[in-house]
């Protein structure tokens, strides 16, 4: 039986097609790719192997790129540009691989088939990275092969309980008409913190008339907190002893400690989220009670993995954030199949792009700038 779908995608970098599940069935995905053979195997459970090539980026040919696609979604590598990176930027080998990708982009335009808007998603430190010349070389080559620019800084705590922090390059094809109501004349804070403002500065005269601000209506407020998100029967973590939990206490500075304790006067169940991190040479653990939890990280790289601090009264429990709890946190619903090893499900979550900001960004912009330059419906299987 065939659906009729509205607009379709190619999905680099997919990991476990999380900008796929957040585009929804209006989408047909034509190709996706990753290189990574778990994150793959994920893929492949839950959408299916059709379009799926699973190699290096720098492998891909562009006969291998089906038709001509509504949107180029590349959510592409961010250890390089991140503040816990080795400052290599887009010179490293693995943020590097943008350049494959643009290369891609760039053979697409030769053939007079380039997407219609490309999606960057990536790291706030993209934006500041050697010194904001990362971003000015990821601008400049979109605007090389024919595209507007606009940035966005959102925060994924506004439609899940994760305090995430991301940018989001969008680039519409010139020839293209954006409708008014999605441009402003200039910058929202709610979108353009100071870091994209003092990008959009640097951008040279030429570059900087092909630059937007995009014009997005505030996310409704979010219904659902941390607590909300835990397993009452957790799979894959067991509790840690009173033992552990009170060395983990032990590890807290009094800041952080008179946080708990502050907790444990509330008279009802806190959850905080837990991170170790290294302070003046000293290890320590850091705790928050603000009904988020800390940013999902991959376990690889000596970054820590996220704990949970339940407290009740003086009763204080402490445990892993078990892999179910991640993938909520990222948006996924409790139908999303994920890997059975506890690393590897993790590394899935915290590598990934929230579900609900690829909606949101689905339905309030990409949507309504492809649908104002066509009317064409395409039928897939």
């Amino acid at each position: 039986m065939k659906r009729e779908t509205e607009f379709s995608f190619y999905e680099f970098f997919a990991g476990g097609g999380m900008a796929r599940a957040g585009l929804g069935p209006n989408w047909q995905c034509l190709f996706a790719n990753d290189f990574d053979a778990k994150k793959a195997e994920s893929y492949c459970r839950n959408w299916g192997e059709d379009h799926l090539h699973v190699k290096d980026v720098r492998k891909v040919e562009l006969a291998e790129l089906p038709g001509e696609v509504d949107l180029a979604w590349a959510s592409f590598p961010c250890q390089d540009l991140s503040l816990a990176g080795n400052g290599r930027g887009l010179q490293s080998e693995r943020s590097g691989s943008f350049w494959p990708f643009w290369k891609l982009m760039q053979g697409l335009k030769h053939e007079k088939r380039n997407p219609k808007i490309i999606l960057l998603e990536n790291v706030y430190g993209a934006l500041t990275s050697h010194g904001g010349k990362d971003f000015n070389a990821l601008y400049s080559s979109l605007v090389e092969i024919g595209y507007s620019v606009g940035a966005m800084v959102i925060d994924a705590s506004h439609f899940v309980p994760q305090s995430r922090t991301r940018l989001f390059v969008v680039a519409v094809r010139s020839d293209l008409v954006i409708p008014n109501n999605l441009l402003a004349s200039g910058p929202n804070p709610l979108w353009h913190p100071t870091a994209v403002l003092k990008a959009g500065k640097s951008l040279s005269n030429d570059l900087i008339e092909k630059w937007l601000w995009w014009n997005l209506p505030a996310p409704s407020l979010r219904k659902q907190n941390f607590i909300d998100v835990l397993e009452e029967e957790p799979e894959g973590v067991t509790w840690k002893s009173d033992s552990d939990t009170k060395k983990l206490l032990m590890m807290m500075s009094d800041v952080n400690r008179k946080k708990v304790t502050q907790a444990q006067l509330a008279g009802c169940r806190m959850v905080g989220g837990v991170y170790k991190r290294t302070r003046n040479g000293k290890q320590r653990a850091e705790v928050r009670f603000d009904n988020v939890s800390g940013c999902l990280r991959t376990p690889s790289g000596g970054s820590s993995r996220q704990l949970l601090l339940v407290v009740e009264g003086k009763h204080v429990r402490s445990r892993l954030l078990s892999p179910r709890e991640a993938a909520r946190l990222m948006g996924l619903d409790d139908g999303y199949i994920l890997p059975e090893n506890y690393n590897a499900a993790y590394h899935l979550a915290g590598d990934g792009v929230v579900v609900p900001v690829v909606e949101y960004l689905a339905k309030n912009l990409l949507a309504p700038i492809l649908r104002s330059n066509t009317n064409k419906h395409r039928q897939v299987a």
